[in-house]
């Protein structure tokens, strides 16, 4: 490092620590008197047996400040000396990481050392500005049939995988990291049970794509500061990419988990339930985290954010407001599931608000006149399959009778299949024009 560095960095020397003590411990948050911080402050809890544990200043109470730990709160006594650190949590981020597995704070989940080289960076950081983000006018393969031609997707786009349990989001998931042709993966597991995060690792991503992958895991017996922290960690090293001209695919399962999580923040320091219990920081924490993502002046983020429906109601509110915020939402159904067909997406529920802009027109015609066939069938399904409709009663009704096992066979594709995008869009044409 340069003299000048150096000297430079003299200034923000801390040559004093700030300190309080703590004064209380209730459910999940620790209080003390003092030190001075500010809220996303990080602190150091020093515990009787010499070992320190991380908390971030959540809140203020009258003169007490409120924290969260980031571990569990078990060896918290009264009087443990609280130093405040004097930033923001940062975590270490570079291509080194690529082909590794880490936690919430950046760190690799098998307690190896992290590589050297490696930059600091902030979690939580600004969107980027409107007016700088470029158009979304390129398409981005992720080797899924019925997305790449049904559901174009584009370099930046943000996309909501919705579903109940249980009904595919994770094997998609590691379809799409190991298809895609983005530069790079970033995954982030929050919430995850700890037997599904290896299982995922080792079966849905593979060898092939944990090498071009950086996988970020907090599970579901973390702390809840940890699953929050695990979702703008991810965001971090998404946009350390992307500003160095990369295209970066990010994959969060799920975006519900990190609501939950900071609901669970939410009630412990007072705030009141608005919407199904979900406190008000809820509705103002998800659109941070979502806006991040897209494209900027360097690169692009395309994001893959699962969200999980209770009792597949794709209107209940965390559905509802990411919903709104994202560029397209892929909605996975348990009948479709049942049926046998994967991946079980809901093409006629399904939509990618960008394709009609980067789709040329034969596509788009293609493509919309399956889905019609697709939805006459649907509605008349029931009058067919008791034997109310008779054959000849309508053209539009037999035509889609006789496009229907085509078209789910069109949409049915193996776990380990790969198909280019030209050849979904090149058979896509060829179902709708010439009957298969």
């Amino acid at each position: 490092m340069k003299a000048e560095e150096l000297i430079s960095r003299i200034p923000s020397i801390r040559t004093l620590k700030k300190s309080g003590r703590v004064s209380r411990v209730v459910g999940l948050m620790v209080e003390s008197q003092g030190p001075e911080s500010s809220i996303g402050d990080i602190c150091h809890i020093r515990l009787s047996d010499g070992g320190t544990i991380a908390a971030e200043v959540v809140g203020f109470k009258g003169d007490s400040v409120v924290l969260m730990p980031f571990s569990s709160i078990r060896d918290i006594a009264a009087g443990c000396l609280v130093e405040a650190q004097g930033h923001q949590l940062e975590i270490s981020v570079g291509p080194q990481l690529v082909g590794k597995v880490l936690d919430a704070m950046g760190q690799p989940f098998d307690g190896a050392q992290l590589p050297k080289g490696l930059v600091r960076t902030k979690t939580e950081q600004e969107p980027p500005n409107p007016l700088s983000r470029p158009p979304i006018d390129e398409k981005l393969a992720v080797g899924v049939r019925a997305i790449d031609s049904m559901l174009t997707i584009g370099k930046g786009q943000r996309i909501g995988i919705f579903a109940g349990s249980g009904v595919g989001k994770s094997t998609l998931l590691g379809m799409i990291a190991r298809n895609t042709n983005a530069d790079l993966n970033v995954i982030a597991l929050i919430g995850e049970r700890g037997r599904e995060v290896r299982e995922f690792i080792d079966r849905d991503l593979g060898p092939d794509g944990l090498k071009r992958s950086i996988v970020i895991a907090a599970t579901s017996d973390s702390p809840a500061l940890m699953r929050i922290k695990g979702a703008f960690t991810a965001t971090a090293i998404a946009e350390y990419f992307r500003d160095r001209g990369l295209n970066v695919m990010l994959m969060m399962d799920s975006v519900t988990r990190v609501a939950m999580a900071q609901r669970e923040i939410g009630l412990a320091v007072g705030e009141p339930p608005a919407t199904r219990g979900y406190t008000p920081s809820v509705f103002s924490v998800l659109p941070k985290l979502l806006e991040r993502t897209g494209t900027n002046m360097h690169g692009s983020i395309t994001a893959f954010y699962t969200v999980l429906v209770d009792g597949d109601d794709l209107n209940e509110p965390i559905a509802d407001t990411v919903r709104g915020i994202l560029d397209g939402h892929i909605v996975l159904d348990r009948t479709l599931a049942n049926k046998g067909q994967f991946p079980a997406i809901n093409v006629l529920k399904s939509i990618s608000r960008l394709m009609n802009h980067i789709a040329d027109d034969r596509h788009k015609t293609a493509a919309e006149r399956i889905r019609d066939l697709y939805y006459t069938y649907a509605k008349n399904e029931d009058l067919i399959n008791i034997g109310a409709y008779k054959r000849g009663t309508s053209q539009e009704v037999d035509e889609a009778i006789r496009y229907e096992p085509l078209i789910t066979e069109f949409l049915k594709q193996g776990y380990l299949e790969n198909i280019r995008l030209e050849e979904s869009i090149s058979q896509l044409e060829k179902l709708a024009f010439n009957g298969g």
